[in-house]
């Protein structure tokens, strides 16, 4: 299927100046053009039809271009419009940017100037609308458990998560910080025939290693100094339902062995007792660390990990799921939004694009912060860029071995900024679509999908960059 081109109206009660406009915008800007005489015969155009951008003067007859400006406000605010503007009338334009308008232009105009101008006012008509169909969206997310997105990755993880969820079989929650591991365990729980009980959750890493054992396996009144009744165990509390061992990897080897006779025998002892209990738990451990290294080092024993090691579903990171940036800011927002009771806050199109080719690694809970921060400290209903971070964040620019590293030198010669930003754009294609193509497992359709683009542009992109989507099947 072509991809739809974008349209201009432009109104403008000169003729000569309709016909050239929509010569430059049609042949070189590859556009789709309406044109309209008067700022009334415009309304009527766009009540059939309606364009992306807006190009209008501000003198006309009838409806002038103010006026017409304000009207475009009420119907449509994610409509972009540049004002053009004749000698004598400059005081007018800066009244049109104050009402609302995109940007200005002298005549008579450059070409190339309102070709870019175009260009900039499309894609902000692209990230409004974008922001309202995201916030549309979010209603739509009921029953999934928590997870917000839609990208390629994350859907394959909820489908893996419901696939696992009817069986008792053990299962190993791997992933980086702050990718939902606890989150998954509950899902995975909830999906399960067992959701008719609490599931029991266990912070390994918080409990000193003999307080551990006691809450894990309970123990008998008398069984050491303090114990001065009897204590039910998390597993038998948990017989029925699912015990998660959240960040399993900090457990001390002395309790790994008798954790690995429960999920052997299934069986549990209390301390200070030598009668055993059968208990029905379901098992999810959840790690961020190296499990295999730990192996090696002695720190953690090979035969449980292979017990909790039955089934594994591995997070994906933020970087993987960049097509669900914006529609988890915006969740976020709304949430933090009635939290700290701010009304109708939104974020501006620069500001999505900031958090979108930032460089998460604190993963979703860091875009949580970021967003819950800037909800309280912005000044104003709608967060710009920089209401973002306190200072400049720590970008995919920030860290070595990233391909948005700048270049400021070049076979020993500084670069101009506009080569610097050319290299560095370049750079960022390049990464995000790499990216793109991995997470889709070459699937350039599903790639451009979760991308937000036409297939047709994302393969213009492929070929740009030299990038063969067969290298990622």
């Amino acid at each position: 299927m072509a991809t739809t081109a974008a349209r201009v109206l432009i109104v403008d009660d000169e003729h000569d100046m309709l016909n050239l406009l929509a010569k430059v915008l049609t042949k070189k800007g590859g556009w789709s053009v309406m044109r309209t005489a008067s700022a009334e015969e415009a309304l009527e155009a766009i009540a059939n039809t309606p364009p992306d951008a807006v190009l209008t003067d501000i003198k006309m007859p009838g409806m002038d271009g103010l006026t017409f400006l304000q009207r475009l406000q009420t119907i449509d605010p994610s409509l972009t419009t540049i004002v053009m503007t004749g000698y004598g009338t400059i005081e007018m334009a800066v009244q049109a940017l104050k009402d609302g308008a995109y940007d200005f232009i002298e005549k008579p105009f450059d070409n190339e100037r309102i070709l870019i101008a175009v260009r900039r006012a499309l894609e902000r008509t692209r990230l409004m609308r974008e922001n309202v169909r995201l916030q549309h969206r979010l209603c739509d997310q009921d029953g999934r458990h928590g997870f917000i997105g839609r990208s390629n990755r994350l859907v394959q993880t909820l489908e893996l998560l419901q696939r696992v969820a009817r069986s008792n079989v053990t299962v190993l929650i791997r992933g980086e910080s702050g990718t939902g591991k606890e989150l998954a365990a509950r899902a995975l729980h909830a999906m399960s025939p067992r959701a008719d009980r609490p599931m029991i959750t266990v912070n390994c890493p918080a409990l000193p290693e003999h307080i551990l054992e006691s809450e894990l396996f309970g123990y008998r009144k008398g069984a050491f100094t303090g114990a001065e009744r009897d204590k039910t165990g998390l597993f038998v509390e948990a017989d029925g339902s699912t015990l998660l061992l959240d960040e399993v990897a900090d457990i001390p080897v002395s309790v790994q062995t008798k954790l690995l006779r429960v999920l052997q025998e299934k069986e549990v002892q209390p301390l200070g007792q030598n009668k055993t209990f059968a208990v029905d738990v379901r098992v999810v451990a959840s790690t961020n660390q190296d499990l295999e290294a730990k192996i090696r080092r002695g720190e953690f024993r090979e035969d449980l990990f292979y017990r909790l090691n039955v089934m594994t579903v591995i997070m994906p990171g933020l970087e993987q799921m960049v097509s669900d940036v914006p529609l988890l800011a915006h969740y976020f927002l709304e949430r933090f939004c009635r939290e700290h009771g701010r009304k109708g806050m939104e974020l501006s199109p620069d500001s999505l694009q900031a958090l979108m080719q930032h460089r998460w690694q604190g993963n979703v809970r860091e875009l949580q912060n970021v967003i819950n921060r800037a909800v309280l400290l912005c000044p104003d209903s709608v967060i710009e860029e920089r209401d973002l971070w306190d200072e400049q964040p720590a970008t995919a620019s920030s860290h070595t071995g990233n391909p948005m590293l700048p270049v400021l030198e070049e076979n020993g010669r500084r670069l101009t900024y506009k080569e610097a930003k050319s290299r560095i754009l370049e750079q960022f294609n390049a990464h995000f679509l790499t990216a793109a193509l991995e997470t889709a497992a070459g699937n350039i359709t599903v790639a451009a999908r979760d991308c937000g683009m036409e297939r047709q542009a994302f393969q213009r992109l492929l070929r740009r960059y030299n990038i063969d989507s067969r290298s990622y099947r």
